[in-house]
Formats: C-alpha cells, structure tokens, sequence
C-alpha cells in the first residue's frame, strides 16, 4: 500500500486517522488503534512476510528481557537515565560501554552472558536480512564461479524480498544494541515494542528511529491537535509532490536512457540519464521521509528529520551529514565506533570509514554495483579526512559544492547502473564531450522541464545559504496563504497525475 494510493488516502488513513482521534481520551486504545493498523497496513503488501516479523519481534523482547537481567550489577552498563538523549550523549555512553567492556578487570562473570544473548538477538534478525535480500545474490557469484572453474553449477534460488525489510531489521538491532549498552530499558509492553517496529508511517523506508528517540512518546500516546493535523497534513502534500510530480517524471527520464544500449549513447545523452536520476533519487526518498514524517505528526509524533539540503554539500563528508541522516547516525553508533572509531590511530580511522561505507553499499542492495557505490563513497570519506576537506574549504563554496556534486553524481551512476559495465560505460561517455549518439534519443520536452526545476529548487537552496538567518519553514510561515495555496494546488495536480500514470514504487521499498 503507497501513502499516495486511493486506497491510501480516501479508505485507509481518514479511517485510522478518526478512529484515533474519536478514542482520544484513551491512551491504551490509540496504541492498540495505531498497532493494529500498522500491521494491517503492511500485511497489505507482505501476508506471509510479516508472521516472520511477529516471530522475531517475540525473539527479540525476550533477548532483551536477558540482557537487563543480567544487567543488575554490571559495571560496564550505564544506567538508563531517559529515554531521550542527544547523539551526542549516546555516542559517549557507547563508547564508554567499549572502553570499559575491554579492561578485563571490570568484566563480570554475567557480562559474558549477555554478550551471548545480544550475539543471539542481532545473529536471527541478520539472518532474516541475509536469507532474504543476499541468499539469490551469493548462489549466483557461486554458481558463477564454479562455472569459471568448468564445475556444475547450482540451482540459483528465487526468492521475494520483502518490502523495507532492511529498515525493520536495523531498528531491530538498534534496540537490541541499545538495551546491552543501557542506553534504554527495555520495552514496558509488547504492544510498546510492536509499535515501534511496525509504526507504519515509518515502517517501509525510514528514517531509522532509534528505540529511546521515540519510546516516551509512544509511552505517552500523544494526542493529536489540530496544528499537528495542519503541520502534519502540510508536510505530506510537499512528499506527495515530490514523489509524483518530481520524482516520478524524473524517473521515466532516467529509464528512457539507462535501457538504450550504451553504444548508442552519446555525451549529453549518459549525462541527461544520470542527472535525472540524481534528481530522481533525492526527490524520491525525500518525499517519503516527509511524507513520513507529516503522517506521524498527524498522530501527534516526531520523527527526526532525514535530509537536509543534501546538494548543497561542500564535501562527501557534508554530503552524509546531510543525506539519509538517519542510516549515517545509525552507521556511526552502531557500526563506526565499535570498529574502534578514531581511537585506534589514523590508519585504522581510514579503514574503519571505508568499512563502513562499504557495509552501506551492501545494505542497500545486493548488487556489485551498490557495492561498487558503498566502496567509491568510502575512498572519498577517506580522502576528504586525509586532504580533500582543507583543500575544498580554500576555495569558493559554490566551487566546492560543484565539485563534490560531481563527486556525488559519478557515485549515482553506479547506483544506477544495471551493471559494473553498464556504470562504466556511461562514465566513459561522461568523460568524453566529443562522444556522439549513433541514434539520439528523444526525451520528452516535460522531462526536460521538471529537471530543470529540480536543478533550480536545489540551486536555490544553496543560494539561501547566502541570506542571513533564512528559513524555508519560516519564510513559509510568513507568505502562509500564498505558500500554502500553491502547495495546495500542486498537491492536486500531483493526485491527478497519480490516478492517470501507473504508480511507481520508491527507490527505497527495494531495500
């Protein structure tokens, strides 16, 4: 079920959305209200799928259940204080729980335990990930390379990735993780811990909510008012436009050029492709985080935000602190600073960037070419620590935003790219201005328009960097009926859009 579906906006979310605010003196019914209606949202598109979720969710309180059992006493857990920290703060008590769990000295006999009990926890909700998103792609290499060696192959199995099972299986570990550390108690309820895994605004593509940003509000059970509704409602036109009026046009754009055969191609044809999927792919996963985050403050929640301005990046490094911002915290606490972060010297700084950007690539597909991806950002992470960064910062910062875009968009080209050849063809024709198509492709004038409007949006937004103290939610905010009465009327066009052309699934539902 898409958020932009009939069924969606005139069936499903009004219902849901009055039988929470019709029960909204009861706290313990809107949960049950908002748990039940999550699991039917995704039993929509995954019935089989999502008895296996059930299961792990069981596993799962249960494994937590043990580690704060045995948390009594242990010295190297840091008590649970609130629910609601900073990164900041949870970074520090990470890595506290690190330097301590390394002096032996401090290591109770029940530290052992637990450490078993988490491998436990995370080891069956990888596996879950594994058999379903990387089981086809590891039998085909090994067919392949049996074959290579004139050996019979093997049966390459067929199996259906479930949709945003990455993204249920990282906030499964998060809490697992986070319970071991101390830095949340585990779940008062089931029902608390089933909402958490299932809240549907959230559930198929992100952000990725960590369990104690978000569990005081589902102990609370907020009721909604109506600048929620207004706020909320606002925010989720935006990622309707986004996604159809943007995204999905920049994606037809994108396919017309990526399914010619690369011989064919020219110059300029290899690089309108890639600059309209550039634009495809923010516009897309942007839109779903807002539209995310405008239904859950609907229901009376906040969500953290996921992109900030991304294009306007100085640096890659910029660039991840302000694209999927959820997925490179989660990187960062639960996968960067046990590697040993930059504590180990500069070396293992540099491999321990690289690793994680290539486990990102992996994450987000099982494809040679998502790792290709995951690996190219790693090296420029890398470079920008080494140099890269100092020299970017002496020059102009809308040179520098030119060159790490470039930086950016060679990467989507492997994203892209239905394979490693494929990617490197067309980097081929990209480097090449001489490059002339055998048979030009012809691209519909309206694709070519809406690119140009995204690349305008995405320039104005780094132009906005040069006004002292300027807001885009503020400036909306101050021309509220023009702004709104535009948003409005696009938000219509965007549904007529929607009901005329097929619909087109996120980027982010894949993985």
């Amino acid at each position: 079920m898409l958020f932009y579906e009939p069924l969606f906006l005139f069936l499903f979310g009004p219902a849901v959305y009055l039988l929470y605010l019709y029960f909204g003196e009861v706290r313990a019914r809107r949960a049950v209200i908002l748990l039940a209606a999550s699991v039917a949202f995704y039993a929509w598109s995954e019935p089989v799928f999502i008895f296996l979720v059930f299961a792990s969710v069981g596993l799962d309180l249960y494994v937590a259940q043990k580690i704060a059992a045995l948390s009594i006493g242990d010295p190297t857990v840091i008590p649970d204080a609130s629910h609601k920290r900073s990164d900041r703060e949870s970074r520090l008590a990470s890595e506290a729980v690190i330097a301590l769990d390394s002096r032996s000295g401090l290591r109770p006999a029940g530290n052992d335990a637990r450490k078993l009990w988490l491998a436990l926890g995370v080891v069956g909700n990888l596996a879950i990930l594994i058999y379903y998103k990387y089981t086809g792609f590891l039998a085909l290499n090994f067919d392949a390379l049996l074959k290579a060696l004139t050996l019979p192959g093997i049966n390459i199995p067929q199996i259906a990735l479930p949709i945003g099972v990455s993204f249920i299986v990282f906030e499964k570990i998060t809490y697992l993780v986070d319970v071991y550390r101390g830095v949340t108690a585990p779940a008062r309820s089931p029902l608390l811990y089933g909402l958490y895994v299932f809240f549907f605004p959230k559930l198929l593509a992100g952000p990725i909510i960590k369990y104690h940003d978000i569990a005081r509000q589902f102990e609370a059970m907020p009721h909604a008012d109506v600048d929620d509704f207004i706020v909320g409602f606002s925010r989720f036109m935006l990622g309707v436009v986004k996604k159809l009026l943007f995204a999905d046009t920049l994606a037809s754009g994108a396919d017309l050029i990526f399914a010619h055969d690369v011989s064919s191609l020219g110059f300029a044809e290899a690089w309108a492709g890639v600059l309209f999927f550039t634009f495809q792919i923010y516009f897309d996963f942007s839109g779903y985080s807002d539209m995310a985050i405008g239904l859950a403050r609907m229901f009376g929640f906040r969500l953290l935000e996921n992109f900030n301005m991304p294009y306007v990046a100085t640096s890659i490094t910029d660039f991840w602190r302000r694209w999927h911002i959820s997925l490179t915290s989660w990187i960062r606490e639960y996968l960067y600073f046990p590697l040993g972060g930059n504590r180990r010297g500069e070396a293992r700084t540099y491999l321990n960037l690289w690793i994680c950007f290539f486990a990102s690539g992996l994450w987000h597909g099982a494809a040679w070419t998502y790792i290709a991806w995951g690996a190219y950002n790693g090296v420029f992470l890398v470079l920008d620590r080494l140099f890269l960064v100092n020299r970017l910062q002496r020059l102009p910062d809308w040179l520098a935003n030119v060159i790490a875009m470039i930086i950016v968009i060679v990467g989507w080209t492997f994203f892209r790219a239905t394979s490693l050849s494929q990617a490197g063809a067309l980097l081929a024709l990209m480097a090449n201005p001489w490059a002339h198509a055998s048979a030009p492709v012809a691209i519909p004038p309206e694709y070519v328009v809406v690119a140009l409007t995204a690349a305008a949006i995405c320039v104005a937004q780094r132009l906005s960097l040069y006004v002292k103290d300027f807001n885009w939610g503020r400036a909306a905010q101050h021309y509220a009926l023009a702004s709104n009465s535009a948003l409005s009327m696009l938000f219509l066009a965007a549904l007529a859009k929607g009901l005329a052309d097929p619909f087109k699934p996120f980027i982010y539902f894949r993985f």
